[in-house]
């Protein structure tokens, strides 16, 4: 009987050297299983493109009438937004499968670096989120939506959504590596829309009755929105700016403990 001699390494795989080119393999893994998905792809594309067609063709004259300027300006960034938080819940969704599969665990024994596999998530989340900013404001463009202010301003729109997607995946990444999936979709898509519906992208804060105007005011999404709206239309950038990397800074920095820890223990069982 033949034995096949195993292949050996060479050297040491679980290296500080060999973390980057590890991230980035597993984050294509990460991108192409993403695309081939299509519960991502409708989550995360197609869904906020029909939304924003569908938001311009029904409301859009009644709320540019009332607020005196294109209504995609306020559209546009919340659908952008929107496309963010739909496409990390489908992110969680596909992490809670590979855990109940165990291929994370799988992972785990590999002779790879351990923070490969949290860091390429973190990088596969740019990425999409990047990708899908660009297809919404793409459609957005064919409907008339225009950058007026430059193009500093409107580099630095994109780095709005970036952000705050990277701040709200953080957040999902830590509920669902504790959370039963069924349990995770049905909250992060209700505070999704509750957070969609009560922000100025989707009508301008006087048109809200009093008593929601404070919440509207708040709301983390209207801070992203407003700040995308000044980019682009032009207004007041510095506050509602200050207040998007607050909000976007503090969920990294709540989060990103309990999901580092919970995607090891995940990973190990």
């Amino acid at each position: 009987m033949t034995t096949i001699p195993r292949p050996a390494a060479t050297r040491h795989t679980e290296s500080l050297r060999m973390l980057l080119p590890q991230t980035v393999i597993q984050t294509r893994r990460l991108l192409t299983r993403w695309g081939r998905d299509p519960l991502t792809v409708m989550q995360a594309l197609l869904f906020p493109a029909l939304l924003l067609v569908m938001l311009n063709a029904v409301l859009g004259k009644q709320v540019s009438s009332f607020a005196g300027a294109d209504a995609l300006y306020g559209t546009v960034p919340m659908v952008s937004l929107v496309g963010v938080m739909s496409g990390s819940l489908a992110g969680a969704v596909t992490l809670g499968r590979e855990r109940d599969q165990g291929l994370l665990s799988r992972f785990w024994v590999l002779p790879v670096h351990r923070a490969s596999g949290l860091l390429s998530r973190v990088l596969a989340e740019a990425v999409r989120i990047l990708v899908c900013t660009l297809v919404i404001f793409a459609v957005g463009i064919a409907l008339g939506f225009r950058f007026t202010q430059g193009l500093p301003a409107a580099i630095a729109l994109f780095a709005i959504p970036v952000l705050y997607g990277l701040g709200f995946a953080t957040m999902v990444t830590a509920l669902a590596v504790y959370t039963a999936k069924a349990a995770l979709v049905e909250f992060v898509s209700l505070g999704s829309s509750l957070l969609m519906f009560f922000s100025t992208g989707f009508v301008p804060l006087a048109a809200y009755p009093g008593w929601a105007r404070p919440i509207v005011e708040h709301n983390p999404l209207t801070h992203a929105i407003d700040t995308m709206r000044g980019l682009s239309l032009g207004g007041p950038v510095r506050d509602p700016l200050l207040a998007t990397l607050a909000w976007s800074l503090g969920a990294i920095a709540v989060f990103a403990v309990p999901a580092a820890i919970g995607f090891r223990r995940a990973s190990r069982y």
